[in-house]
Order: C-alpha cells, then structure tokens, then sequence
C-alpha cells in the first residue's frame, strides 16, 4: 500500500467510518420515522389534523432519542479507562478510536441542538393546527379544548409544552456556557450549567408522558378512510345484498354487477374509530445509558471520597505549582490524568490534570504539574503556598500539616498511554503541555526494557527560557542514563525557545547536556518529518502532540502527508473529556 494512503487511513478511516455509521444510523431514522406518520394507516386522522408538522416532530425526536443516548457514554471516563487497558481492547486502531469520545459527545451535542430546533419549529406548526384544524367528529383526537384555542396555551398548560419550554431553556444556558470563549474567561458557569443535563433528561422524561399525539388502534374494524353509512347501524353491513342496494341507489351509474361489490373495495366502517396515546419510547433510549453514568458517577464518588495525603509542594518559575502526594490502592499508568477536587477552593468545580508522575510497585508517590491560571488555580495556590518573598525565584519543598483537604478523581485515560506502545514516538510539547510526556518520561527513567518503545523524539517548545527548568532535572537525567548504556539514540532531545526578549541566558552549566539541544525559534516541522521519516524507514511511528491548536493542526496534516520512505505517522492529540 502507498505511504500516503497507509498515513491516511491509519488516521482517518475508522474515525470517517465510525462517523458514517452514526450519519447513516441518524439517517435511516429519521426517514423512517417520517414515512411511518406520513403513510401509517393508523395515524391516518391525526396526519390530516396535523399535516408536515406531525411527521417533522416524530422524525427529529427519533434522532433526539438516538443522541440523548449516546452522548452520555463518552462521559463514562472510568469504563473508557478500563477498555483503554491495552489488555481489555488489543487493537491499537481501536483503542486510539476511544480518545475521539470527546470529539463524538461535542459532535452529538450539536446535533441535539439542530434537531431540537427542528423539532420545536414543528410543535409549534402543530400547536396551531391543534387549534385550527380542531376536529369535531372525532373530539378525543384532539389537543385544543375547542376551535381556534390560543396554541399558546398548548404550550404553557400541558406537560408537554410546558416540560418542553424548560428543555429548550435548559438546552440554550448549556450550549451557550459551553463555548470556548466561556469556558476560558469563567469556567465556573460552564460547570454549573453543564451538569443541568440532569435537570434536561428528567424533563425529557416527562415530556413524552402527556399523551397529545394519538393513533388508531381497530384498523380491522375502521379501516382509515372508510366509508361511513349514514342513518345505518353497523352490524347490517354484513349483507352484500344491502350494501348492492345502497350504492345502487346512491350511484345508478356507477356500477353494472352488484357482485362486485365487496366489503374491502368500499371500506365500510364498521364501528367508530378508537384513538390511544403513544406509548412513551424515550425511556427506552436513554435509561440503559443514563443508568450506566449515574453508576458510573456513585463509583467516582465513592473511590474519591477519602481525601490524599499532601506531601510535598513546590512553586516553579513562569507560575507552574508542582503538588506530590499519595493514597491508598491507587494505580495509574503513564500518560493519564486525574480530577482534582478542593473543597475549600470550590464546593463543586473541579479539574483535570494530567499526572506527571505515576506511583509504582516500590513508590506510591504520584504528582501533578500546573499552571497559574484562572481563579480556581489562583485560590488553590494561595491555599498550598505563602505569599512569595521577592527574593526567592524558586520556593523549596515545604512540607505543612495545614494543607487543605484535597479529592483525586481517577485515573482516566489518555492518548499518551500509546506512547510507550511504539518502537518509535515522536512527541511534541508546547509550554505547559509537557506535563502528558513527564510521567513518560519518569517510567523511562525507572526501567525503559518493559516497554516496546526504543527511539522518542522529545520536542519541547516554550516561549520563556525559565520553564524548561520544570523537567530539566528529569531530561537530564534519562540523557545521562542513556549514555550510560551505550544508547544514546534512544532519546532525541530538541528545546525550542520560541520568543527572546534580548539576549537571554542559556539554561545553565548544570544542564549541560540541554544547551547544546537548545534551539531559538519554532521548529522547522516539514524538515523533522523528513528527518524522523528517512531515519526510521518502514516504520509506524507513533506522533503525540500537545499544545496549541496552531501545531496540532500542522502536526495532523504532516502526519496524513505522504513521503517515499514507507513511514506511516499515526496522530495523536490530548483531549481532556
């Protein structure tokens, strides 16, 4: 197979084809539904009372139904960590599928809010016909009271109407409080309106409880349509004989062999038609899923309600916190993160951090790196640390028995799990997003010959020349043990110093392994694509990115890009979930 179509389908093909399969899925039932309101004999009356607006409603909320389910289970991070087990799914192509479960929840989201749309446009189409169109044959057909009934009222005095109101208010604060620009300035309002979904789906459940929309339930005895006898009891249709006179009479020209006249060519009424509310399906979809993340939700609970013990805090230049501590039974593997929890800060609000250290068989120590952002971490700081004396850059560990109460969440899985599953990984920093590759590289440091790994390419761009203090210890101490044993190719080490403010000191004599890897500017990405491609032929190397968008972006289209050395880059980006 072709480099470029290796490169391309090992990134693209099963995401393109899970993504089609969902289209499809979405499709075929809203078309299904549609054809179902618009030709079903036993919606026959109420397709006529109601018209396009019945058939829009009922097919938007097939596919309302299909999201509302599957949205929440890329939310279940701890079974999504479970089957990331390389042991539980032995397909790399699929476990790298699951990190896109954040990618599919935004994906159905938007999708809820389209047909959402849809659907009320719809419901409003059909409030106004209730009321116009108010038939007076069949009176327990109908929703309006009587003719030309206020449709407002449809809305705001049923339970459909009105549960519909609040969905729809409900749906609007979460969407409108989930867009970037919100969560960066206020990540509070985002928190709190997000978990509004629990308020959304007991709304939804509600909502198909009023019974407004009615079908025929004897189509054997009324047939939709048929003919009703005017002046005759039903039970004397039996005869032909009668039914041959009747329409004799009634049309003299119309037929020349009463033999031919048959119940079914006429479709007599036999009785008067019986109408039943729909029997509610929108449990039938969402309670397996909901079910699984309130399980899911009580066992976080329960394994994160027995705080850490804090052992140790460190401050770091360019605002970045370095926090160590340890709990009982807990496990977690390179490359993933946890939830952290401080009351004091916030009684609700939360947040994920990747770990940078991960306890082993010998040590129980875990740890994460941070920066400086935002309230939450500034309140968090202020809690962990004392005020910072101006002579001080670098706050050594101190050790305080008046740490607040800290809750750890976790661990869940992440991309960078696949990292140490490569025989060669290209892994790409910028800033702070070094904190994914830390505990990497502190399981290198322990015992690298357990894992598949043999050749990491570590690129770190940062814009101030401090923050390569953060790891500098840790790189140089894997340079070191490399040498040591006679492997200096595992590790290519590039630092990149995106932006100099005059001249600017090297990072020192005592990271002397690092200068001479220390590089002014961004790196020249087509060039080391070239390089790592022609250096590792025939190879499938494993590129994991995290940083800005802006190299994300160049790092996916590099890796789909096609070269004449047979190497085939799989993509891999974080995404907190």
């Amino acid at each position: 197979m072709a480099a470029p179509c290796r490169s391309w389908l090992a990134n693209e093909a099963l995401k393109h084809l899970c993504l089609l399969t969902w289209l499809s899925l979405n499709i075929f039932l809203f078309w299904e539904t549609f054809l179902l309101y618009k030709q079903g004999p036993e919606y026959y009356y109420i397709h006529q009372m109601l018209g396009l607006g019945l058939c829009l409603s009922r097919a938007s909320a097939s596919v309302l139904n299909l999201n509302c389910s599957l949205i929440l289970l890329p939310m279940c991070r701890t079974l999504l960590a479970y089957l990331r087990g390389s042991q539980k799914v032995p397909s790399r192509r699929t476990r790298r599928l699951l990190d896109k479960s954040r990618t599919f929840h935004i994906t159905c989201g938007i999708t809820i809010c389209i047909f959402s749309g849809v659907h009320v446009a719809a419901h409003l189409v059909n409030a106004l016909n209730f009321s116009v169109n108010y038939n007076k044959e069949f009176i327990e057909l109908n929703a309006a009271r009587h003719q030309d009934e206020d449709p407002r009222k449809l809305l705001f005095t049923t339970v459909p109407g009105l549960t519909g109101v609040c969905m729809v208010l409900t749906l609007f604060l979460m969407v409108t409080a989930s867009t970037y620009s919100m969560r960066v300035s206020n990540y509070n309002i985002f928190w709190y309106t997000h978990n509004l979904f629990f308020v959304f789906y007991m709304l939804l459940i509600l909502h198909v409880s009023g019974g407004l929309l009615k079908y025929q339930t004897n189509l054997d005895t009324h047939p939709p349509g048929c003919i009703k006898l005017n002046g005759t009891h039903y039970q004397n249709i039996h005869s032909l004989d009668y039914l041959s006179e009747y329409f004799h009479e009634s049309f003299p020209q119309g037929f020349s062999r009463p033999d031919e006249l048959t119940q079914q060519t006429f479709k007599i009424c036999k009785e008067e038609p019986r109408f039943q509310a729909n029997f509610p399906q929108t449990w039938i979809w969402i309670s397996g899923p909901l079910c699984l993340y309130c399980a899911e939700r009580l066992y976080r609970c329960i394994r994160s309600n027995t705080p850490v013990t804090i052992l140790s805090v460190i401050s770091h230049p360019a605002n970045v916190m370095e926090i160590q501590m340890v709990k009982e039974n807990f496990k977690a593997r390179p490359g993933q993160y946890i939830i952290l929890h401080c009351p004091s800060v916030s009684a609700l609000e939360n947040h994920p951090f990747t770990l940078t250290m991960c306890p082993t068989e010998t040590k129980a120590t875990f740890g994460v790196h941070f920066k400086i952002v935002g309230d939450w971490t500034e309140r968090f700081r202020d809690l962990l640390l004392p005020p910072p004396s101006q002579d001080s850059e670098i706050l050594p560990f101190i050790q305080s028995t008046h740490y607040p109460k800290l809750y750890v969440d976790g661990p869940f899985g992440s991309p960078f799990e696949e990292s140490l599953n490569y025989e060669v990984s290209l892994c790409v920093a910028g800033g702070i997003g070094v904190t994914p590759f830390a505990s990497i590289l502190n399981t290198l440091r322990d015992d690298w010959k357990l894992y598949k790994l043999r050749r990491l390419y570590f690129i770190w761009v940062c814009r101030d020349i401090h923050s390569f203090h953060w790891f500098a210890d840790l790189i140089c101490v894997l340079h070191n043990k490399f040498w040591e044993e006679n492997r200096p190719d595992f590790m290519n080490i590039q630092l990149y110093l995106s932006r100099t403010d005059g001249l600017q000191k090297i990072i020192g004599d005592k990271y002397q392994a690092l200068n001479s890897r220390l590089f002014i500017g961004r790196p020249q990405w087509k060039l080391l694509f070239d390089e790592v491609a022609k250096c590792n032929r025939g190879k499938t190397i494993g590129v994991f990115c995290c940083g800005p968008s802006s190299i994300s972006k160049i790092l996916h289209k590099l890796s789909n890009r096609s070269n004449s050395y047979g190497t085939k880059f799989e993509y891999n980006k974080e995404s907190f979930s």
